[in-house]
């Protein structure tokens, strides 16, 4: 019995051995207390095993690194994309601004203008300001009445309409008048549409800050295993990194258009002061130097820069 006894527990032990060195040291295995070298072909079986394990585990982290790469560039493509056509967009106002304030510019101020010089006196012009209903004397100088230079420029190429050269005078202040209300109306609605548009560049932006929290992003972004990116947001002396590049990155808000551009009042209707600015243009015409008259000896103005 004890000896039988003994057989079977050094079985035992031997057996627990080889599963200790199975697992521990695939190569070898305990026989009699001590682990022996295992076959040729069961070392290469264990090995292919072993790299096997290796492969999956370098593939996982391959996939791993493909996907954590590929999130990120969606991510800065959804990013930037919308940024860039907001860019574009505001680009595409501020092009119309300046092509708007062309209108303002050349147009409304030479109507204006020749208004000013035809009228003469202040006293003059301050009562047509108030008929036609402007605030103040938009690019209005004393000046303009006095310079020769300025008067060819703006009545050059100009045709007159009447039998008589008062009856010219006063048929070109009224049509001067005209053109410069279709030149506002035009420039309203021109205005109206810069309005609407930066309406809408200031909802895409409010629109790209609910979407793209960029704080909110970089955190997501160095969750995603790679400590190189954004180690801003690790803590410590670099904690307000990524909020300070948040703010550098910040899109400014676009200023009012009132700010950018003359906002004119609207004018009244040519009709409702035609009577009162032939009353008016009558009077201007007896202040009217005779040289500056000649001009309307003719039914048309000369087109020399330098003829008057």
């Amino acid at each position: 019995m004890i000896g039988r006894t003994n057989y079977f527990h050094q079985l035992a032990t031997i057996r627990w051995q080889a599963e200790y060195c199975r697992s521990g040291f695939p190569l070898f295995i305990a026989y009699g207390g001590s682990c022996i070298i295992l076959s040729t072909e069961t070392q290469g079986r264990k090995i292919k095993n072993h790299l096997n394990v290796n492969r999956i585990m370098a593939l996982k982290q391959t996939i791993d690194e493909v996907l954590s790469t590929e999130i990120k560039r969606d991510i800065a493509e959804r990013y930037f994309s919308f940024r860039k056509l907001i860019e574009e967009d505001e680009m595409d106002l501020e092009e119309k601004i300046r092509q708007y304030s062309i209108i303002l510019e050349k147009r409304i101020s030479f109507d204006l203008i020749r208004i000013y010089i035809l009228l003469k006196k202040e006293k003059f012009i301050n009562t047509f300001l108030k008929l036609a209903g402007l605030d103040n004397k938009l690019f209005y100088d004393p000046y303009l009445s006095e310079s020769a230079t300025i008067a060819a420029r703006v009545f050059r190429c100009q045709r007159f309409s009447g039998f008589t050269k008062a009856g010219r005078f006063t048929n070109f202040l009224f049509e001067c008048y005209e053109n410069l209300y279709y030149h506002t109306e035009i420039y309203h609605r021109h205005i109206d549409e810069l309005v609407e548009e930066r309406g809408l560049i200031a909802e895409e932006i409010k629109q790209f800050y609910n979407e793209n929290d960029l704080s909110s992003i970089l955190g997501f972004i160095h969750s995603l295993g790679n400590e190189e990116v954004c180690s801003c947001i690790q803590g410590g002396p670099e904690t307000g990194l990524a909020e300070e590049l948040a703010w550098k990155m910040k899109i400014p808000p676009l200023p009012p258009i009132e700010k950018t551009l003359t906002i004119l009042p609207q004018l009244a209707e040519p009709y409702e002061i035609k009577q009162d600015l032939k009353k008016l243009a009558q009077k201007a015409y007896k202040e009217q130097q005779t040289e500056f008259l000649k001009m309307f000896d003719q039914k048309r103005s000369p087109c020399d820069r330098l003829g008057m």
